[in-house]
């Protein structure tokens, strides 16, 4: 029997889940990062500590592994897959003095000779910050631009120089054409830059070393990985036009899978390819963490099974914790909007649900009018996916069937990666 690996590294921590061929979980372990001083040595013993998790009679069958990593989280290394420098973090904005030079930059260029210039220029973009690394005086012993699931995956495989097309979107990687775009030679970094695959495209075996002191079959591959953020949506089991995933977590983030692309920087749009389709995505602002400002986790629950969910709640708000939002409004001096407060705080409660239930659909018809595929199914994730007042709220704002994500970890999802690859 072959068993199938997915490794999730978020931010706070590192999980793994085991599947079997028809993609039910067998185990799944965590790996808490604490307060490292250093990310590598975290990284590496996280990586190395879950493998030893798995039970040894599972780790015999293992066919297939993939591992995700967060979003633009990148290394800059030398000829031997050595880290030169520390790692730039997923939010690490401290590249952003080489915004404006990128922005000048594209000012030279012909208008529409610049494809995916909108998804790098962001002060956290892995471009940025491989042109901050450029002016270091270390820069000189850089061979390799890798992501975190890149050098993870080469701890396993042992080539180097490869990733997949959702870590590299924001590297400057085009999606569309499958190939670096012509704007990026002048900038000079090309000879860094990774061969890009198709995530769970396999790679290579698993270095024979990794096999024999964890147990793995010789035959085990390692496959290319994902982003922490495309495996959550892949542990849903969307996969057809119209489906979406919504995640109610501290922020509001919308995910629909279409037939288009679709891209508009002033909202904060961009598309992930999915095989032959697009995951096309929106943020808002509000969300959990606003209703954890009010609320207790105990009253949450106690309060949302008195609200009469079949009413529309009147009240009108735009919950924030602080002014500005880019979707489905774009204002970044937008007041958040929380009063008038009733006393009655299930009153308080519903206008909350209600007005972010409202916000939730205003995003999906963005989306939609902007080009995406219409949607047929919305599966949630995220802590407020188990609040069924709120559930069926949404429900009638969206028009669509809305169901809690049969899975919501991204290792699961990494793991149907290393399973069947991308949806087709």
């Amino acid at each position: 029997m072959s068993l199938f690996i997915g490794i999730d590294f978020g931010t706070s921590g590192a999980r793994i889940a085991v599947i079997d061929a028809q993609a039910q979980l067998l185990t799944q372990v965590s790996y808490p990062f604490g307060k490292p001083t250093d990310w590598i040595s975290t990284w590496q013993a996280g990586l190395f500590t879950l493998l030893g998790e798995i039970p040894a009679e599972l780790r015999r069958d293992v066919g297939a592994i993939a591992i995700n990593g967060t979003s633009s989280t990148v290394l800059l290394c030398d000829i031997r897959g050595n880290p030169i420098a520390p790692p730039l973090l997923y939010n690490d904005a401290s590249a952003a003095t080489e915004l404006e030079t990128l922005r000048q930059f594209f000012a030279r260029q012909p208008d529409g000779s610049a494809p995916c210039k909108d998804t790098v220029l962001s002060a956290t973009s892995s471009l940025v910050k491989l042109l901050w690394w450029k002016r270091q005086p270390f820069f000189s012993q850089a061979k390799y631009l890798l992501h975190q699931a890149d050098w993870l995956g080469f701890l396993l495989h042992g080539q180097l120089g490869i990733s997949d097309y959702h870590n590299s979107l924001k590297l400057g990687y085009d999606v569309k054409q499958l190939a670096y775009p012509a704007w990026m030679e002048p900038l000079g970094i090309l000879p860094l830059l990774p061969e890009v695959k198709e995530p769970g495209r396999v790679i290579a075996p698993i270095k024979v070393e990794i096999a024999l002191q964890f147990g793995f079959p010789q035959t085990c591959q390692i496959c290319a990985g994902t982003t922490d953020s495309i495996a959550a949506f892949l542990a849903s089991g969307a996969s057809s036009p119209g489906e979406a995933v919504t995640s109610l977590g501290s922020t509001l983030v919308l995910k629909l899978l279409s037939t288009r692309a679709v891209e508009n920087n002033a909202y904060g749009i961009y598309s992930h390819r999915l095989g032959n389709l697009w995951l096309v995505g929106g943020a808002s602002n509000t969300g959990g963490a606003v209703l954890q400002q009010f609320f207790t986790a105990a009253e949450l629950e106690s309060l949302s099974a008195q609200i009469p969910v079949e009413q529309e709640s009147p009240l009108d708000y735009y919950p924030l914790l602080q002014p500005g939002d880019r979707f489905p409004v774009n204002d970044p001096h937008l007041s958040p909007r929380l009063l008038p407060r009733p006393e009655d705080p299930v009153q308080f409660l519903h206008g909350l649900l209600e007005s972010m239930a409202r916000i939730e659909a205003r995003g999906y018809r963005l989306l939609q009018e902007l080009g995406a595929s219409p949607m047929i199914h919305v599966y949630t994730a995220g802590g407020g996916a188990k609040n069924t007042a709120w559930t069926a709220i949404r429900s009638r704002h969206l028009g669509v069937p809305v169901t809690p994500s049969p899975h919501t970890e991204a290792a699961y999802g990494t793991a149907l990666l290393a399973l069947n690859g991308i949806p087709k």
